[in-house]
This record gives structure tokens, sequence and C-alpha cells, in this order.
């Protein structure tokens, strides 16, 4: 009887379920800007603009920032249909995320980090990903 359940399926479905989360932040954040469009809850009311030149300038940067993601996601989307040949690209965005999730101690603020708006994301960023990026360096070569 042949298997019809490819090698690394599991993998592969955990990082098309990824990829379809990260293209639904970046959407958020490419097309609404500094205050999204509200995907993820908490309203798009929580920034008051005083400079309204410097606060488009700003806001451009992070619909780019929120292209990027979005760009991250549909690779990881592509990588789970091409693992193989994708491989080495999914470890490298796997540490892109990573390296997000350090850069967010960079506001020194523990408290906002243990906040439960972020905690849940930071541990993704800082455990999960990791041992994603493990999980692909060592799945099955078919």
């Amino acid at each position: 009887m042949t298997n019809i359940i490819k090698p690394n399926y599991l993998l592969r479905l955990v990082l098309a379920l990824t990829g379809c989360a990260i293209v639904f932040l970046g959407l958020n954040i490419a097309l609404g800007g500094i205050t999204t469009l509200g995907w993820q809850g908490g309203g798009t009311s929580f920034v008051t603009v005083a400079d309204p030149a410097q606060f488009a300038i700003h806001d451009s940067h992070v619909r780019f920032i929120g292209g990027v993601w979005l760009a991250v996601g549909l690779v990881m989307l592509i990588g789970s249909a091409g693992f193989q040949l994708m491989r080495q690209t999914l470890i490298v965005l796997v540490g892109m995320v990573f390296v997000g999730g350090l850069s967010r101690f960079s506001a020194f603020d523990p408290a906002v980090l243990m906040s439960t708006a972020i905690a849940p994301s930071f541990i993704v960023e800082l455990v999960l990903f990791p041992l994603l990026g493990l999980w692909i360096s060592k799945a099955e070569r078919t």
C-alpha cells in the first residue's frame, strides 16, 4: 500500500497556517498603516495626530513594514508547497521573526512585554519560531 500522506505533511500544514496568519497581520498593517484596519481588535482610534505631515511620513514607513510582513507570509505559504526547494529560505524567515521578537526588548518596558496584549506574540516569536526552525532543519528530505 502506498503512503498517500506526503512526508512532512504536518510541518507543511503548520507552515501554511503560519503563513496565512502572517499574511492576515501584514494586510492589516500594510492597508491600515499605524492605526491598522483594526482586524486584531482593540479599535483603530488609539492615536492622536499632532503633526499630520510627520504622521503621514511615519504611516508610510509602517505601511512598508506591513508590506514586508505580508511578503514574509506569502513566502511562507509558497514554502509550505515547495518545502524542499524553500527549506533554507524558511529557516531564514523564522530567524527574522526571532530577531523581530528580540527587538521588542529595545523598548525597555517589561510590563508591556508581559502584558496579555503582547506576551502571546512575544512567546511565539522567541520560543515557537525557533522550534519551527529546528523542525524545518530536521525534517525528512524527500
